[in-house]
Order: C-alpha cells, then structure tokens, then sequence
C-alpha cells in the first residue's frame, strides 16, 4: 500500500492490528472501571473467528493504526433483546474529524446487514447524537443505564 490512502480492513485480514484494537478500547473504557487490558485482549481475539459476529474493523494508512470500530452480539446489559450492535467505535485523536468515524461504523452496519441482521444498534454518550443522527442513525432511546447513554437504531434499507 502506498501514498495516503486509507483502509478499512476487517481485523482478520490484518491480525497485527489485534493489540491496537484492544489497547484503544481498554483505555477509552475498561481501564477506568478496573478491567485488564488480557481480557479485553481475549475479547477482541474473538474477532479472529469465523462467523460474522464478533467482528473488528480496523482503519488503516498502511502500518498506521488510525480506528477501530466492532459489530457484538450485545453491548448493554440493560437491554438484552438487542441484537447485533455496531460497538468500540474509536479513531485516535490526530485522526478525528476526518470522517474516519462514520466510514468505520458505516463499514461495521453494512457487514451486521450482510449477517443477515435488519436492524442494528449502537450507543453512546449524549455528546455523541448529533454524530450518529448525521450517519443515519435514529435515536431509539435516551437516558438508559448508570452512564445514561442514548441507544440508537439503524435499518437496512
């Protein structure tokens, strides 16, 4: 690969990528609340597997780790019946506002459609709405769980 393209790679197709992908979401989340980073390791080798789901998506400039976006079975406790969600949606900091965030979440909705899925899910913080409306997302619920965070559908068109 050369000059300055960027990629979206599913992780399977660039397993180097493996310890990247779990050190940004460990520190973006599960450092704070005491979760070692080997766990979240494990979960992202899950990734490397051969069914759809879970699956990692990596964006990339060559050997250039620039974000990260998953689709998991489920991501909120509080809300079990949904299935699948487009989840870790992370780009690193010199990499944002680029539009590599909606690319990458845009890649993990179309790959959780091509599952089989009609409709998918996603949550974040309230700071993030206006974000994921502009990516096409509808906000399906506010305030859910401790974190009160807003829950969002997407369906297949």
């Amino acid at each position: 690969m050369t000059g300055s393209k960027i990629t979206i790679a599913d992780l399977r197709a660039v397993p180097h990528f493996s310890a990247d992908v779990a050190d940004r979401v460990w520190r973006a989340w599960w450092k704070p609340k005491g979760v070692q980073l080997q766990h979240i390791a494990e979960l992202v080798g899950e990734s490397l597997g051969g069914g759809p789901m879970p699956a990692a998506f990596v964006a990339h400039r060559g050997p250039t780790f620039m974000g990260t976006a998953s689709v998991i079975a489920s991501d909120m406790e509080e809300r079990p019946q949904f299935t699948p969600w487009v989840a870790a949606v992370w780009v690193d900091p010199p990499f944002r506002r680029r539009g590599i965030g909606g690319t990458i979440v845009g890649h993990a909705a179309r790959a959780a459609f091509a599952a089989g899925s009609d409709t998918i899910y996603l949550c974040a913080v309230p700071a993030k709405r206006s974000f994921y409306q502009r990516l096409g997302w509808s906000l399906h619920e506010q305030d859910v769980g401790d974190h009160r965070l807003d829950v969002f559908t997407l369906k297949a068109i």
